[in-house]
């Protein structure tokens, strides 16, 4: 097996570096042949977002460098919560609900790493041994190790500490000690050296490299990434208030595409770095065609693809174009039954109608399009736009304002599309029965 012995570099080249313990002996050490590292992902919801794509493809970037990645899973604690990032106290999720976010969070997050091989992946559960703790063991076992006077002085809890009338509680002030023997355990059992998490985590896993070597007497390591922010400063990850997740059943490939596709020229470039695997003479040609013609955002379409094929493969990336160039030249008939489930999930604003007949002046007035310049929805205007050729429903003109809706006539026997000027679209659907 080959290993890269540049890639502390590599990874510090493309933004995925903030902090580094014992940089030069980490870089001798992962010189010397394949290590293991591993990352965290407690299961705070039933999906991942992209925002967890920075360390998933970095544990990727590890693992094509010859090393091999843990992708753990925090069943335990998932039951607690990391105060990382955080200035109030997270609600507590029930055991059920944590159980099933915990195997679907395992079955999204093997995706991005291959589970054959000298350096295979594998993926593991923190209740699997935290469950076997009773708390007289957690206390003089564990416990003992852990100053706090040192604890208090970690970033996140002495933050926590000031901020007026919140604090900290006892569950929440633990965590650390968790998320420390997690490292205890994968070195013991796994010969696992580096840990990886974002810089917020630093704490958290320094006081686990100290544990490491007080239980275990070996030296191990942390590596953090920058937490991504857009370039205006606001969170990474956000649409319209919305977290962007990786379940397509929550966030539709044509809206992840879209999102990438609609990145800030600020940003794209960082992005396609930090979410791709594009070589670096690629993205070079991508930064020279951005500058000659911003307008045509051929890095943003490349990233756009990039990871979109990586989350949900090259189907995925086919439909949301394929959506993109209907909508954008009126070719609706291109669309299928998926598209139109895509768009009827979160692609276009939507208003579920009866399945009794609704004529088109109403149905403009419930989506909203029949606005007049003072801002208020009516039938009134709602005629105007017809009768000034402006309504389009299906990708066909609409001239008669008597015209009425019907389930007949929908496309897939659900929907109708319906259309003011070139941009504006809203999505009908037809209640199912």
């Amino acid at each position: 097996m080959t290993i890269n012995k540049n890639l502390l570099d590599q990874l510090e080249s493309v933004g995925l570096i903030a902090q580094v313990s014992s940089k030069p002996d980490l870089e001798a050490h992962l010189a010397e042949g394949s290590r293991t590292v591993y990352c965290g992902f407690d299961p705070t919801a039933d999906s991942l977002h992209i925002g967890n794509l920075v360390p998933l493809l970095a544990l990727r970037r590890f693992q094509l460098a010859g090393h091999r990645p843990i992708l753990l899973v925090g069943g335990a604690t998932g039951m607690i919560g990391d105060p990382g990032g955080r200035t109030t106290e997270r609600d507590l999720k029930s055991a059920e609900d944590v159980k099933k976010f915990v195997g679907k969070i395992r079955e999204q997050a093997s995706r991005f790493l291959d589970f054959d091989g000298d350096n295979a992946a594998i993926v593991v559960d923190n209740a699997v041994w935290t469950e076997k703790l009773n708390i007289i063991d957690y206390l003089r076992d564990i416990g003992k190790h852990f100053s706090v006077n040192a604890m208090v002085q970690k970033e996140t809890v002495k933050r926590r500490l000031l901020e007026d009338g919140n604090g900290i509680s006892y569950t929440e002030f633990s965590y650390m000690i968790l998320q420390s023997y997690d490292y205890v355990v994968l070195n013991k059992e796994h010969g696992c050296t580096i840990q990886m998490g974002g810089s917020d985590q630093w704490g958290n896993i320094t006081a686990g490299i100290d544990l490491v070597r007080r239980m275990n007497g070996q030296q191990a390591f942390a590596i953090t990434y920058p937490l991504i922010t857009n370039s205006d400063g606001t969170k990474f990850g956000k649409s319209m208030g919305n977290a962007i997740w990786i379940d397509s059943k929550k966030t539709s490939p044509y809206s992840f595409y879209q999102f990438w596709r609609n990145c800030a020229d600020a940003d794209v470039m960082h992005y396609l770095r930090i979410f791709t695997f594009l070589e670096s003479d690629e993205i070079a040609a991508l930064v020279l065609a951005q500058k000659e013609d911003p307008g045509k955002r051929s890095a943003q379409v490349a990233l756009a693809r990039e990871v979109t094929k990586l989350v949900h493969g090259e189907e995925g990336v086919i439909a949301a174009e394929r959506i993109s160039e209907a909508l954008f030249s009126n070719q609706l008939a291109q669309l299928a039954e998926e598209d139109l489930n895509q768009l009827a999930l979160d692609g276009l604003p939507s208003s579920s109608i009866e399945i009794d007949d609704l004529g088109i002046l109403n149905a403009l007035v419930k989506s909203g399009l029949a606005v007049t310049p003072r801002g208020e929805v009516t039938l009134g205007q709602a005629r105007k736009l017809v009768q000034g050729n402006a309504v389009s429903l299906n990708g066909e003109k609409v001239s008669d304002p008597d015209l009425e809706l019907n389930i007949g006539e929908a496309l897939f026997g659900r929907y109708y599309i319906l259309q003011k000027g070139k941009k504006n679209h809203h999505l009908l659907v037809f209640k199912e029965v």
